[in-house]
């Protein structure tokens, strides 16, 4: 009989496991101008396997949370990391483009059932909410440590050996918490004289169907724009048909007695403005690596292992904010700290939105390098906390969805839009320039909603279908303190 994990040793099994998940969205993202070479791919084939994994992840996130809701968390873990794990062998195997584009999608499936469930795992953890608060505010930050690492290894892995080894990460990760998982709890115990827990929800096929097209469909337009443009019938197309999906399926959680996404989820001030702050925060790193990644190969003739290396001092002030990030938010609440955090990585993109062509690393790019990720770090610690806080355990895995969704969105729709500005300006390095600005301004303002939210501990505002024979200690969570 397995040995029950304990809450620190199961939370760093599927912290680094979370990890692992943003990391393989961003493994191809410096060296895909070989693997471009490599399969002679065209713009279009760039185009969608840069963006097969996040299309898959992002669109099935919140099925892969009613899968977990309904089946609990570490069944749908396992599923995940087995389709994860042989999609990734598919992609370091594959021998041409259609098998790799095919297994990126398949990856991103395979992440979207484990992210949820390993979040209802923490929730089993950590049934405690002054624990649960802490385990969250850690959580926030392993995203973009992810990405962060994706991008500084992705590089010099690919210039050392071959891009193919990136995907030896997620196999072994994956492998590892497969042969671990039996020691994670399945569920949360029932109080002494109950039967344990509430009901299972409906799947909810007709709205799952409408969510994940709508969303694979807008997301592929706001990706497909950046390089085809908003007039082009490859934009607008699958934009106005992801948007049609998108209302047909709020019209149908409307009428559905078990919906996939409750209506009244998002109303929640906090935690919308919350997921406000996550894609902002998401939107402003991407664009960082993303436009200095151009910047600095394209424009200053640096390698991929160069320009992997200049992201060390991001990835080390990301990882030692991300560990006084969890206290911080403990100790001061996930208002104070969000709403901080939001301002450093604001001035941090503002100090990088003064890019020329001739600036210096040191004294041009490293000091924006420098604030970003310390305040990033915060924001998404705190947002964590205020997106998932409140919520009855038998709907936690609705929220990591919501929450992951909210990751992978902001920066689909921000890089689209902070792309689309950066080409109405005459000269590259000032379109570059002009869309740090703009994201600079749009984490102020985002700060400025967070700062004004209410504080305190509101009453919890349930947003299920709560049996209302189910023990009390299921049904009533406090809200967190902020």
């Amino acid at each position: 009989m397995p040995v029950i994990a304990t809450g620190r040793y199961g939370f760093a099994l599927l912290g680094v496991v979370q990890a692992v998940l943003i990391f393989t969205i961003m493994i191809l993202t410096v060296p895909l101008p070989l693997v471009a070479r490599e399969l002679g791919l065209g713009p279009s084939g760039v185009l969608l396997l840069s963006a097969a994994y996040g299309l898959s992840f992002s669109s099935l996130l919140l099925l892969g949370g009613r899968l977990t809701d309904r089946h609990g968390g570490r069944p749908v873990l396992r599923a995940g990391l087995v389709l994860l794990a042989a999609a990734s062998i598919a992609c370091a195997l594959a021998p041409g483009y259609p098998v790799l584009l095919a297994s990126r999608f398949a990856q991103g499936a395979g992440a979207a059932l484990t992210a949820p469930a390993a979040v209802a795992v923490v929730r089993v953890l950590h049934p405690e909410p002054a624990a649960y608060r802490r385990a969250m505010a850690t959580w926030g930050g392993l995203s973009v440590l992810g990405a962060t690492v994706g991008s500084v290894v992705s590089g010099a892995v690919a210039a050392a050996v071959s891009w193919r080894w990136l995907f030896a990460v997620p196999v072994v990760v994956a492998l590892a918490g497969l042969a671990r998982s039996g020691s994670l709890p399945a569920a949360l115990p029932a109080a002494p004289g109950h039967a344990p827990a509430v009901r299972r929800p409906a799947l909810d096929l007709p709205g799952a169907a409408l969510a994940t097209a709508g969303v694979c469909a807008a997301s592929y337009a706001l990706v497909a724009s950046t390089e085809q443009g908003w007039r082009s019938p490859g934009t607008y197309g699958p934009l106005a048909a992801g948007l049609a999906l998108l209302l047909a399926f709020a019209a149908v959680e409307r009428r559905t007695a078990d919906p996939l996404l409750p209506p009244g989820f998002l109303a929640d001030r906090r935690r919308a403005t919350a997921l406000a702050a996550v894609m902002a925060t998401a939107a402003g790193t991407a664009l960082t690596f993303v436009l200095l990644s151009l910047y600095l190969q394209q424009l200053r003739g640096w390698s991929a292992a160069a320009t992997s290396a200049a992201f060390l001092p991001y990835a080390v002030v990301l990882l030692l904010s991300g560990r006084l990030a969890g206290p911080l938010t403990v100790r001061y609440g996930p208002v104070a700290v969000t709403a901080g955090g939001l301002a450093v990585a604001a001035a941090g993109l503002g100090l990088l939105a003064g890019l020329a062509p001739g600036s210096g690393y040191a004294s041009g790019l490293l000091p924006g390098l420098l604030l970003l990720p310390a305040g990033a770090a915060a924001a998404f610690a705190g947002a964590a906390v205020l997106a998932t806080g409140g919520v009855p355990p038998e709907r936690t895995g609705l929220a990591a969805g919501v929450f992951n969704t909210a990751m992978e969105l902001g920066p689909t729709a921000g890089l689209a839009a902070l792309m689309a500005l950066a080409a109405t300006r005459p000269s590259v390095v000032g379109g570059y320039a002009a869309a740090f600005a703009a994201a600079a301004a749009g984490l102020a303002l985002t700060a400025v909603a967070v700062a004004v939210l209410p504080r305190g501990t509101p009453a919890t505002r349930t947003t299920s279908t709560t049996s209302t024979t189910a023990p009390e200690h299921t049904t009533r969570i406090k809200e967190f303190t902020s």
